[in-house]
């Protein structure tokens, strides 16, 4: 008996420069006020958020991976097929996947297993992360993490060949003809790789023939035109087809913008200032607030038109093929997040393309 013929991936299931996808990503940003059930009750609200994101029109749901108290999800993929199970159309990811610190087999399987319940609707996106608890967590070096994300990666995409593999490493004993269940229907879990700004993600990204997610958390996503550009170029030298570019950044909907500002504006300076303590940076201001809320800022924040101008502006400016943004920020409360999910499928969305089209 001979193996059935696996049919290519569409990559256009992804989002097109002609017919961008556009997808909204959380990270269950939970409240920290110690109440017993915070964390439980977020993911609930994440599960809600998503179904409604489905019936609107979104295109893709991305939940990315934490282990902190101030974010609710550690388990992405158990989070999605919750979703998979009451959603009928949306795909299904996360934003991103920390592989460094976990083992790329069985992210491949949960993803795989994921695509099978969803009926083709998984994908993963992976990264390093912006946080480094998951390394104490499971046990692995800090010193190590250029190595462990740089072999990983390298792993996941001869998984994705859904042929027997045999690899060799330093960070895992070395695997011969080994078989890895389940397959796919359409050949592999589809997979980016997300990136911060540094060039060598961006190639490497490029050397994988891996779609590309650029997370623009700061400064103006105009800056990141010369990264979209090495990857193009990138692709072409490798022989690769054009893949799809795509870009992460936070903000939040409303009906008006004096409303979605206000809204969002005491819990992006809690959050910002939270983590500055962290690292160090100064407390976060209404000044930096504006600024990144700005025509060409970061945030994109305000009425269904203005945030929709906006994203229009990105997609040309960087050509892309995907736009996710990232409606959670701190504690803004669950009304306020599935009124911003709403307002988004039912008005930006539509109004993006009109926009795009007549471009």
């Amino acid at each position: 008996m001979t193996e059935p013929e696996r049919t290519t991936f569409d990559h256009s299931v992804l989002g097109t420069r002609e017919h961008i996808s556009l997808g909204l990503d959380t990270f269950g940003d939970a409240p920290l006020d110690g109440a017993p059930g915070n964390h439980a009750e977020t993911l609930r609200e994440v599960v809600a958020e998503a179904v409604l994101a489905d019936r609107v029109g979104v295109d893709y749901i991305g939940l990315g991976e934490h282990h902190r108290a101030d974010y609710a999800i550690s388990a992405p993929d158990v989070v999605l097929a919750a979703i998979a199970g009451q959603t009928e159309r949306i795909r299904l990811g996360t934003g991103v996947t920390v592989l460094s610190s976990d083992d790329p087999i069985r992210v491949y399987q949960r993803f795989a297993t994921l695509d099978a319940v969803s009926n083709g609707r998984a994908e993963v996106q992976l990264g390093r992360g912006s946080f480094i608890e998951s390394f104490g967590l499971f046990g692995l070096e800090l010193g190590d993490y250029d190595r462990l994300f740089s072999e990983k990666l390298d792993l996941f995409a001869t998984l994705q060949h859904e042929q027997p593999v045999t690899w060799e490493g330093s960070v895992r004993p070395p695997l011969v003809e080994a078989k890895v269940y389940p397959t796919t229907t359409a050949g592999k879990v589809p997979a980016w790789v997300g990136v911060g700004g540094t060039p060598e993600s961006v190639v490497r990204a490029a050397r994988y023939g891996m779609p590309l997610m650029l997370a623009v958390i700061g400064g103006s996503p105009a800056a990141f035109v010369p990264l979209a550009e090495l990857y193009r170029d990138a692709l072409g030298q490798l022989g690769h087809p054009e893949l799809p570019i795509g870009m992460h950044s936070p903000g939040h909907v409303a009906a008006t913008d004096e409303l979605a500002r206000e809204q969002l504006y005491p819990h992006q300076a809690d959050l910002y200032t939270r983590l500055g303590r962290e690292r160090g940076w100064p407390p976060y201001s209404r000044i930096q607030f504006e600024q990144a809320a700005s025509a060409q800022g970061a945030l994109f924040v305000g009425s269904p038109e203005t945030v929709a101008q906006k994203i229009a502006w990105a997609a040309r400016t960087l050509g892309l093929s995907r736009f996710q943004l990232k409606y959670s920020v701190g504690s803004l409360p669950h009304d306020q997040r599935l009124e911003s999910v709403r307002l988004y499928g039912e008005e930006v969305v539509p109004r993006v393309r009109e926009l795009l089209a007549g471009s």
